[in-house]
């Protein structure tokens, strides 16, 4: 029963979620803090049954298979193509910069903390340089969900540096927070930790990074290879295969220190499923299109989860106490005004980068899921109250300051620098850019009457977007040209752009059973509702596309469009188009 009641608490929390994301289109703050918000509230709510939840291996478990299938798509939905101009900065960000920023905070940390009276004699450099590494990646998730929400064309091909440095350096955080962990684990006597010489940590550090991008590589391609080679015969075989490769991409890297016995060698699974999904997302594969649809919903959901977790595992009164807020604010602001701008700047001035563009790029360092899942593997794999602070709960703070302050203000901060652009559109950064790649297909049935017959395809009046791909006349199929004549029982097959904002209406069917009123009426004559049209009439088995005149029959069933009703209202009123 414990499981169903499980069940029942996962159903409700993504339905809850999907509701707040829907709310927050009229909050300027970022979603993801509200799924934070519900998390907690959950957790002040179950706390008579349960307590105070503490499982962060479980947490552990759960954020890191939902962030590998974030990091994944955030690969895969990379254009490169875009992203090329700036790949140099953008990885050079990724790398120089994720692991100066970790410094500069850890040598903060260092001296800073020493002056607080919550850490009487100060903490170490190690304990120091793992919250630096924890918190020295910008999170994805939280950048993505900014630019695509608020439509941030930011100029200079900014967004496509953040898309890419964003979603590309949490490896390096990860990387940096397993050394600096298995450092400590030794130091404090950990059953099975064993103390690191220079050479282990250069090696692991090696490891991490060679064979993190050779296995991403090497599986991207053998993917691309296998969706071009080997049809998949059940429906979406290819977006399952591609689940798959993901999961894979990630476990054999991550596993590999353990396979050949020794620990050292274990790769960077999450530089892995990076690599794997900006090669797959770049590839010419069937079913891409799905593919994106369906991840799209996935790290949705992902997302979703990991932050209601991590507002879960929080604790209020934890995180209003000095010994975490204090310490919080001051990693915080000494990052966001100091380490992140002075990393940003440095690397990016040889660039010649302009003062308003390194502004943006240190704004929009967000904090937020890596640095928290990577702080509960710390936490997990040193045990609860091993470190001399909090790790989880000052992380925890400074993602939610990092959403609240930086997140709501960077579209702010764009307009008063200068870096919004007409030009620019921030969704040609992403592989699912629809305007580029959607196509849908009509077919045409030109009968008798059909203003079309007898006529040259070039004198027959079409949309300036449409285009006729094909002719079907009985048995024989036709690419045509201007000069093909159309015949009466010809059935045309046009192309025209897909229409993909389906968030501005929503289909419903009316069935007309004998005794509806609208059984014998035209649809001219029908008292419809604003914003409502009648698109298509399913008939026998067939389909009819109905216009003014036509005349609506018993058992037809009517599939109708209607407008959501802030667009509905301003239509005014009147129904289906005289046509």
């Amino acid at each position: 029963m414990e499981f169903v009641y499980m069940l029942l608490l996962t159903g409700v929390v993504i339905a809850l979620c999907i509701f707040i994301n829907r709310a927050t289109d009229r909050v300027k703050i970022p979603s993801l803090l509200l799924f934070i918000a519900l998390g907690v509230l959950f957790g002040v709510l179950l706390r008579p049954q349960i307590g105070n939840f503490t499982d962060y291996e479980l947490g552990n478990v759960v954020c890191s298979v939902c962030l590998v299938f974030v990091i994944f798509y955030g690969g895969f939905g990379t254009n490169f193509k875009e992203a090329r101009p700036v790949a140099p900065q953008a990885l050079l960000l990724s790398f120089a910069g994720t692991a100066l920023t970790a410094g500069l905070v850890g040598a903060f940390v260092y001296f800073a903390f020493r002056l607080l009276p919550f850490f009487e004699g100060g903490i170490g450099w190690v304990e120091s340089l793992l919250i630096g590494s924890v918190i020295s990646s910008t999170d994805a998730a939280s950048v993505f969900n900014i630019l695509r929400a608020r439509r941030l064309n930011l100029k200079y091909g900014t967004s496509s540096l953040l898309e890419m440095e964003s979603g590309s350096n949490d490896p390096t955080s990860y990387m940096l927070t397993v050394v600096f962990t298995a450092v400590l684990a030794a130091q404090y006597g950990i059953q099975g930790a064993s103390a690191l010489s220079a050479g282990e940590i250069a090696a692991m550090l090696f490891s991490q990074v060679g064979f993190g991008a050779v296995a991403g590589a090497g599986f991207g391609f053998l993917a691309i290879f296998i969706l071009k080679k080997f049809p998949f015969n059940m429906g979406q075989g290819g977006t399952i295969f591609i689940l798959a490769v993901s999961l894979v991409t990630y476990a054999l890297p991550t596993l590999l220190g353990e396979l050949s016995g020794i620990p050292v060698l274990a790769g960077n699974g999450y530089l892995a499923v990076y690599i794997c999904g900006i090669l797959l997302g770049n590839a010419r594969i069937s079913q891409k299109r799905d593919c994106v649809r369906f991840f799209d919903a996935l790290t949705g959901v992902a997302q979703m989860m990991i932050f209601f977790l991590l507002g879960l595992l929080a604790t209020p009164e934890w995180l209003v106490s000095p010994e975490v807020l204090v310490p919080a604010l001051l990693v915080f602001a000494f990052m966001t005004l100091f380490a992140r701008p002075l990393a940003v700047a440095g690397l990016l001035a040889p660039f010649r980068a302009r003062i308003n563009q390194i502004g943006v790029v240190s704004w929009a360092g967000l904090r937020g899921v890596a640095s928290v899942v990577f702080a509960i593997y710390a936490v997990s794999a040193l045990g609860e109250g091993t470190l001399p602070y909090d790790l989880f709960s000052i992380v925890f703070v400074i993602v939610i300051v990092s959403m609240l302050v930086q997140g709501t203000l960077l579209p702010f901060m764009s307009e008063k620098m200068r870096m919004l652009g007409d030009n620019d559109n921030v969704l040609r950064t992403f592989n699912d850019y629809q305007e580029e790649s959607s196509v849908c297909f009509v077919k045409v049935v030109v009968g008798k009457n059909h203003p079309w017959a007898g006529k040259k395809l070039r004198d027959c009046v079409l949309p300036r977007e449409f285009l006729v791909v094909l002719v079907l006349r009985g048995e024989e199929v036709i690419v045509p040209g201007g000069d093909t004549a159309v015949q009466a029982g010809d059935l045309l097959v046009t192309a025209a752009p897909e229409f993909e904002n389906r968030d501005e209406f929503g289909m419903f069917e009316e069935y007309l059973g004998k005794n509806h009123p609208w059984a014998g009426m035209h649809v001219r004559d029908l008292a419809l509702p604003a914003g409502t049209l009648i698109a298509m009439i399913k008939r026998k088995g067939g389909t009819v596309i109905p216009y003014g005149a036509t005349r609506l029959q018993a058992e037809d069933t009517l599939v109708c469009i209607r407008l959501r009703e802030k667009e509905g209202a301003a239509l005014g009123e009147g129904g289906q188009q005289e046509q």
